[in-house]
């Protein structure tokens, strides 16, 4: 009985599961700045509000659905692989693997980045690649400890960097129409966008609903807390986003001062160098927190391949103690901590190209697992029956299909980003018959339907 009430204790429940998903998701009120700067105030918050209904709530609806039905290890892999097949599987994870690569060494960066504002030593020599690396380091350790450390890190990191962005809500209002003539922060950084692009923007914002998923098996009553932490979590990011920028607007200053990172510059204006240095501080704790809790994401996908037999059994090995898949953990921090040095850049149709590839097998499995388990029990259902099931991933589609054409301009070892990202889709296929060459079909003929623990 004591071993079931700590095993019960050791899981995630609402709130430390919402405060994970937002910095999978969105790590703060950073990187909004472009909106701004491109569209304005007003076009501004209406993509901020437009993208969540269109782009967002859709997938949180998705989500909900499948996680509430199957709460497994390995999340939305384990659901197009059950809807799917194992081919279809072994791409969905390949897809999130290989976009991480883009997408994990920039956190370190970041934090980089804005530990030089506050102290330049670190931009000299190496120190700033040692201090990533330590950022790396103490992830993996954190994630080690147990799913609760990280978890619980991150809602105390919310709250932390959420303080100077609610100082300047309650500031703004205090210096109406003050800043009017506040210099601009000039366009060197910063290309204007029009509506769509904003939105684009915005998109890559609201990007990583479907992270959460792969540590279904560490929630508590998974099937009821996911549904609604997902819808949670839409709300809070989305008011993390729009509210600070309607207090900066009441202010007056102009959208030409807004470029990338120019959060604490706008910051000095409303409450001094102090709350300039608090939102930088908060820069750093939201890509601390971004690493720390995709490190948790991503280390499920090569435990639960591990677990079908898709990948070797050593990455299924886990912490006696925490229950944390330890092997899968220091691969995965030891492929970043490797590409720190390679100075990326975010690729942002990459990024959108192989998450959104990944996210449209996820509304697929949505569909066939409709009408492949229709008796399947889904506590949390998509509404509208099958046509509501397949309307649902219409707007994501669209959305994608338009950050996929405008983004071709981007170029990556001298080819379109979009020519570089479908090699990587490529390399999902080619990798996978490898694979086979080397397991037999038997190794690989896990039960798909195998029943899912109930939570």
């Amino acid at each position: 009985m004591i071993s079931q009430i700590k095993k019960k204790s050791a899981k995630l429940t609402l709130w430390p599961l919402v405060a994970a998903t937002f910095f999978m998701v969105s790590g703060g009120t950073y990187g909004t700045e472009d909106i701004v700067h491109g569209a304005g105030y007003a076009k501004g918050i209406l993509i901020l509000v437009l993208t969540p209904l269109l782009w967002s709530l859709p997938t949180a609806y998705m989500i909900g659905e499948l996680s509430s039905a199957i709460p497994a290890e390995g999340g939305y892999y384990a659901w197009v692989r059950r809807a799917m097949g194992n081919f279809w599987g072994f791409q969905e994870a390949w897809l999130s693997l290989v976009a991480s690569i883009f997408d994990m060494a920039i956190y370190p960066t970041l934090f980089v980045a804005y530990l030089t504002r506050v102290v330049p030593w670190f931009s000299v020599g190496n120190r700033g690649l040692m201090v990533g690396l330590a950022i790396v380091t103490v992830c993996a350790i954190m994630n080690i400890a147990g799913i609760r450390v990280v978890a619980i890190s991150s809602l105390w990191l919310f709250f932390l960097l959420s303080a100077p962005f609610a100082l300047i809500v309650i500031l703004a209002p205090f210096k109406f129409g003050a800043l009017g003539g506040a210099a601009s922060a000039g366009s060197s950084t910063t290309l204007g966008v029009d509506f769509i692009g904003g939105m684009l923007i915005a998109m890559w914002n609201y990007m990583g609903w479907d992270n959460a998923s792969t540590i279904a098996t560490e929630v508590d009553k998974p099937k009821q807390v996911y549904p609604r932490a997902m819808i949670l979590c839409v709300v809070l990011v989305s008011l993390t986003y729009i509210v600070p920028i309607a207090a900066m607007w009441l202010t007056g200053a102009p959208a030409s001062a807004w470029e990338t990172g120019s959060w604490a510059d706008l910051a000095a204006l409303v409450g001094g160098q102090g709350l300039r240095v608090a939102l930088v501080l908060g820069g750093m704790m939201s890509a601390f927190g971004m690493f720390n809790a995709l490190v948790m994401s991503y280390s499920r996908l090569p435990l639960a391949m591990a677990q079908d037999g898709m990948l070797p059994q050593i990455f299924a090995k886990k912490s006696e103690r925490t229950r944390a898949p330890w092997v899968a953990i220091v691969v995965c921090a030891i492929g970043w901590a490797l590409c720190l040095g390679l100075g990326f850049e975010r690729l942002v149709t990459i990024d959108v190209l192989l998450y959104g590839t990944s996210l449209m097998l996820e509304f697929v499995a949505l569909i066939a697992l409709r009408i492949k388990e229709p008796t399947l029990r889904r506590p949390f259902r998509v509404p509208g029956g099958l046509p509501g099931a397949m309307l649902v991933g219409v707007c994501p589609l669209l959305l994608l299909g338009f950050a996929i054409v405008r983004g071709g301009a981007e170029q990556v070892l001298g080819m379109s980003s979009l020519a570089f990202g479908l090699l990587l889709i490529a390399g999902g296929v080619v990798a996978y018959g490898v694979k086979s060459l080397f397991q037999s079909e038997e190794t690989l003929s896990v039960i798909a339907q195998k029943p899912v623990d109930p939570a």
